[in-house]
Formats: structure tokens, C-alpha cells, sequence
């Protein structure tokens, strides 16, 4: 027996891209912040390795290849560690993506009166981060990431109150004619966080809607609304979207532990 920590995985399938991870050991964060070595693996010293890791991993995915093969590629070329290596995955970007992605942009002027639709795990845990004083990446496409992951369970900490305060104040300046959130159902716990964003827009008396559905991604490319989102796949498929995440922590958390990657 190597340790006393037990831990079980059960794997799912869903829409082929759904993983479940169940684990003996509770998830007991309080913050969504940094790692213990991220202050090492992020040091200024490590930035100009960290960016040219980015440049190449882009180059290759512009001609091609995989984002797994090429990763590895990079990663081991620069004996890069896991962490350092996920924070270079979410950097990146082929070329056609960035082209694709610039051109579907819209900025905050033309939200008024528009209808928005929130992604809302992925803006969510963003914020979290940025308030836990997590680290966050400015990536090539001009998205800002964080380097938190769910895995199938989402657990709500400190922040979280705060973080969907910030980010319905930072909406409404925007003027949307509506908000809708959508949440994945099979994430636990997203009912609770549902019934929260729920709880606040009816105190602050603000026109959302909130979603728990089993293929957000879908429901979000397929809409006809603004989309609220860093995610690559979602944001490669979508007619319009907005940089939020950008929008938010430059107006806000101007502070935030920002390491640029692009």
C-alpha cells in the first residue's frame, strides 16, 4: 500500500467528451487559488521558456497536429512539468483559430440591447481564481484563463457569492436586452450554484435566466445570442462573442495575478 490516501476513478462517457472523477478524498478548498509551487513554475525567470513553449505549441497546431501529440512534443522538448504544461495548452492557439476568433469578436459598445448567453462554469471559476489570488493566463487569442479544473464536480467556495456579484454588475453596465446562464447538469452540485445565481438576480432584480442542461456546449454554439465564454471549442464554433474575462478583470481586478503567455 503506497500511502493512506485511497483514491478511486470512475470513468463516463458522455457525448464523448464527459469524465467523472470520483475520489475517496472530499474537495475541502475554501479558495480557488494558487498551487503551492505556482510561484515557482510561474517566476518571472520562467516566462520567456513558458512563451516560446506557447509559440511552437501554436505553430504545430497550425499545421495540424493534435493538441495531445503536440503538447507532448513541446512539453518534453522543454522539459516542461504537468502544470506548466496545462498553463502552455490554454495559451495556445493556431493561427486560423486566432484569425477566426478576432473576427467574430464583438466589443462592449455593441452589447446594448442584445441578447447574452453565459457559459457559466468557465466564467465563473475564472473569477474565483482571480479573486482567490489564483493565477491567471493571458493567452494568445487575448482570452483570459485561469488553471483550475472540474472534472466532473464542482464545489462552491469563498469567492463564489462574490465572483457571480461581479459578474452581474459587470453585465448589466453592459445593457444586454437578456442574460441567460447555462450550467452542466452533470457537473455536481450545479443545481445549488443554479438556485444561487437565481437567489441573487431576484435580489438585484436583474433579467437572468438560469439553465441546467446535459450539453451546454451545444446549447451555446447553437444560440443566436452574444456568447459569454473562453472556452476554445465554444468559442471556434460560435457566429459572436465577447471577451469577458478580459472586460471584467481589467475593469475590476486590475490586481489579479496575470502572467502573459501570448
Amino acid at each position: 500500500m503506497r500511502g493512506l490516501c485511497v483514491s478511486l476513478e470512475l470513468v463516463i462517457l458522455q457525448d464523448s467528451k464527459l469524465k467523472f472523477e470520483v475520489s475517496a478524498m472530499p474537495d475541502i478548498r475554501k479558495h480557488r487559488g494558487a498551487h503551492p509551487e505556482d510561484r515557482k513554475l510561474f517566476a518571472e525567470a520562467q516566462l520567456p521558456i513558458l512563451q516560446t513553449a506557447v509559440g511552437d505549441l501554436s505553430w504545430l497546431l497550425s499545421h495540424d497536429y493534435t493538441m495531445k501529440g503536440a503538447l507532448k512534443l513541446v512539453g518534453d522538448r522543454y522539459s516542461l512539468p504537468e502544470r506548466q504544461r496545462l498553463a502552455v495548452s490554454r495559451g495556445a492557439c493556431s493561427d486560423q483559430g486566432k484569425q477566426r476568433r478576432a473576427a467574430t469578436r464583438v466589443g462592449a459598445k455593441d452589447l446594448g440591447g442584445e441578447d447574452l448567453i453565459v457559459d457559466g462554469f468557465n466564467i465563473i471559476i475564472t473569477v474565483e481564481a482571480a479573486l482567490s489570488g489564483g493565477i491567471l493566463i493571458d493567452c494568445r487569442d487575448g482570452c483570459i484563463r485561469d488553471l483550475s479544473s472540474v472534472h466532473g464536480s464542482y464545489r462552491s467556495v469563498n469567492e463564489t457569492d462574490q465572483a457571480i456579484h461581479l459578474i452581474g454588475t459587470a453585465l448589466e453596465d453592459l445593457k444586454p436586452a437578456s442574460v441567460a446562464w447555462v450550467l452542466d447538469r452533470p457537473i455536481s452540485n450545479s443545481g445549488r450554484l443554479a438556485k444561487r445565481i437565481r437567489d441573487l438576480a431576484t435580489q438585484l432584480g436583474r433579467n437572468w435566466s438560469v439553465g441546467v442542461i446535459f450539453n451546454p456546449d451545444a446549447e451555446i454554439i447553437g444560440s443566436r445570442q452574444v456568447v459569454i465564454s473562453s472556452d476554445s471549442h465554444v468559442l471556434d464554433q460560435s457566429e459572436r462573442w465577447f471577451n469577458f474575462n478580459r472586460y471584467l478583470i481589467e475593469k475590476e481586478l486590475a490586481e489579479s495575478w496575470l502572467i502573459e503567455l501570448s
